[in-house]
Order: structure tokens, then sequence, then C-alpha cells
């Protein structure tokens, strides 16, 4: 059985989350409304998984020190952000705190369990789109190999990062699977990865913002 903890300060989104969350199978659910009780709470209980929102009570991005003190405290707990921001660089500051996902407010109920169901199991996951833009914002100014990157490489690289298989992308790009191997290979020679497995790995790391040699 899954344990999930939401920390939202709107009664409504806690409500909706609770009810999607509800219909997909998990029961065990607790939630907290300010940064405080969701901590508080998180230490008492140790959910498997935590959903939170950046802008709690009017704070701003309260919630990323929020997912910074959570990872501090268990680095492998899958942190899935709900946020109304839909800015690039703000993904990015997420994702660099320790968030295993990033999900829009404005997105379908269906799309919310697609990435409950992927940071459940420990995969990343952002919206395609929110990703390519994340994907594109590490390259400028950036010298070196992003900056060499095609789009439909920085495409692909944003979907590999999301935890798409290459016939997923195929159909997300309007491509074959052959295109797609093709520019995985390329992929894989331009970013120095030798397997698929150290070319998701890169993926990740370039979405995220991270610097090409740490270690998540």
């Amino acid at each position: 059985m899954t344990s999930v903890l939401l920390i939202d300060d709107h009664p409504i989104v806690l409500q909706g989350c609770r009810h999607l969350l509800e219909d997909a199978g998990v029961s065990d659910l607790m939630e907290a409304q300010t940064a405080l009780a969701g901590y508080r709470l998180f230490r008492r209980k140790r959910p498997d998984v935590v959903i939170v929102d950046l802008a709690l009570n009017g704070s701003g991005l309260a919630g990323l020190a929020l997912v910074r003190r959570l990872r501090a405290h268990a680095a492998r707990m899958p942190i899935l952000v709900f946020s109304m921001h839909a800015d690039p660089v703000i993904a990015s500051r997420a994702l660099e705190a320790g968030a295993t996902g990033y999900l829009l407010k404005d997105t379908s109920p269906d799309d919310l369990i697609e990435a409950f169901e992927k940071v459940r199991r420990g995969q990343p996951y952002i919206s395609h789109d929110l990703a390519l833009e994340v994907a594109l914002l590490g390259t400028r100014g950036r010298s070196g190999v992003m900056a060499d990157l095609t789009p439909r490489e920085l495409q692909a690289l944003a979907l590999l990062a999301e935890g798409k298989a290459y016939g997923q992308i195929a159909d997300e790009l309007g491509v074959s699977y052959k295109t797609v191997a093709n520019t995985c290979s390329q992929l894989k020679a331009k970013l120095g990865a030798t397997n698929l497995a150290e070319l998701i790995h890169r993926a990740i790391q370039y979405v995220a913002g991270a610097p090409a040699g740490r270690k998540n």
C-alpha cells in the first residue's frame, strides 16, 4: 500500500487530488496546508510519496525550501511538485532542489495520475512542453555540447528525461521508431554516453540543469 502526503494551502486542490488518487487506488492519504505542518507530518508518518505545492500560504516559493528539507531527510523519497508556475526557471529550481517530478496545476486528471505513478516508481516526470523549455533554458549562454544539439535532439532529450521509451518518443514527435533510435545514437555520441541507461541519466541531469558530472 502506498501512503501519500499532500501539501497544499487550497482545500479545493487537496480535495480534488484526494479524489483522483483514491479513484486510482490510493487509500492512505494525509493532508497538510502549511510547509511546517507538512514537514512535521512527513517526519512523523514517513509517507511513500509527497505531493507539494510551491506557493504555500502566500509565501512565494516556500515550497522550494520544503522540498530541500524533505530531500535532506529522505534521499530517495519520490517528491512531485504540483504548481501553477509554468516558468521553466522555477521548474528547473524545483528539480535542482530535489523534486522527482514537476506538474502544472492546469493539467488533466490523467496527467496527474501518470505523473504520480512515474514519480512513485522513482522515475522523473515533467510535462512535454515544459521539459523542452527547461532543456532549452540550459543551453542559453552555455558553450559546449548542449549548445550543439539540434531541436529534435533537444526534444528527444527532454522526453528521455520524462522516462519515455523510444516508441513513445516516436509517437510524441510524429516520427518513426528508427528516426528516434538514430537521434538517440547521435545523442549518445555527443553526450559521451556508452549505453541507453547512461543517456537517460545524462538527459535527467541536463533537463534538471545539473552539472554533467553530478550523480543524483
